[in-house]
């Protein structure tokens, strides 16, 4: 692929970039809502969420199993709410995320449950 096909894939063309308002009207939280959506909550106690998920297809990648973005957003999100069982009020930025995969996540099947507990999500301190 030549180099201004790489950047018209990148930065979009006119028809794309004339859709901009639409993209101001998305709901409030609309990208945490649209990988969310399905996500269940198995177990929730002080430092340790216990989820699951039926994977959707709007979760997908080109080789039709979750996408590895769509992981990392699960991770800072349920990661970030982890944060808030141990009693902070904020969770702060996620710097770095490192997943390890063991495994695809495919169509409609529920994803083993994701133990996540505060000290392998995050090293940090909590005030």
């Amino acid at each position: 692929m030549d180099l201004e096909s790489v950047k018209k894939y990148l930065e979009g063309d006119e028809d794309e970039k004339a859709k901009e308002p639409m993209v101001a009207k998305l709901p409030h939280r609309f990208l945490e809502r649209f990988v969310t959506n399905g996500l269940k909550v198995d177990l929730i106690e002080p430092g340790r969420i216990v989820c699951s998920m039926k994977i959707p297809p709007h979760l997908l990648n080109a080789g039709k199993f979750l996408h590895g973005g769509a992981t990392a957003t699960l991770v800072d999100l349920i990661g970030s709410a982890v944060i808030y069982t141990a009693g902070a009020s904020h969770s702060g930025v996620s710097v770095e995320i490192n997943v390890s995969y063991l495994d695809a996540a495919f169509l409609d099947v529920t994803s083993f449950p994701s133990f996540l507990n505060l000290l392998d999500v995050f090293l940090c301190k909590i005030d």
